[in-house]
C-alpha cells in the first residue's frame, strides 16, 4: 500500500500538463475550503472549479473496478466508504457555490482538460 501515491499519478500529471499548455493556471493539492478536509488534485480558486482524479478501484469505477478476491468484506467497506465520502465532499463544496469535476483515471486526458477548461471559461466569463 505505501506504493500507491496520493498524488502526481501519471493521469494527474497529464491532465496537468494538457490544462497548463491551454494557458490556465491552478494550484495543486490543495484544499478548496479551509474547514473541510479533502484536498482536490486541481484548484482553479478564482473560479471555484475542484478536479478531482480518481483511481477506477480506489473509487469504484462502474466500468473498470473489479473486486477484491480476499478480504472481500473490508475491500467492500473501503470501496464504499471513498463513494459516500466522495459524495459528501461534492455536496459541501457545491452548497459553497464551488463546482466539482470528477475525472476517472481511464479518461482520455486531453477530453477531460477540455471539459475542465469549458468550465473554467464559463465560470469566469459570469
Amino acid at each position: 500500500m505505501t506504493a500507491n501515491k496520493g498524488r502526481d499519478t501519471k493521469p494527474e500529471l497529464a491532465l496537468r500538463s494538457l490544462l497548463h499548455s491551454m494557458g490556465l493556471r491552478y494550484r495543486v493539492d490543495t484544499r478548496p475550503l479551509p474547514g473541510l478536509r479533502r484536498t482536490a488534485d486541481v484548484v482553479f480558486t478564482k473560479t471555484k472549479v475542484a478536479v478531482f482524479v480518481d483511481g477506477c478501484y480506489w473509487h469504484g469505477c462502474p466500468e473498470h473496478h473489479r473486486p477484491a478476491k480476499r478480504r472481500e468484506d473490508f475491500w467492500h467497506a473501503k470501496i464504499e466508504g471513498n463513494q459516500k465520502r466522495d459524495a459528501e465532499t461534492n455536496a459541501a463544496l457545491s452548497a459553497e457555490g464551488w463546482e466539482v469535476v470528477r475525472v476517472w483515471e481511464h479518461e482520455d486526458p486531453e477530453e477531460a482538460a477540455a471539459r475542465v477548461r469549458e468550465i473554467v471559461r464559463s465560470r469566469l466569463a459570469t
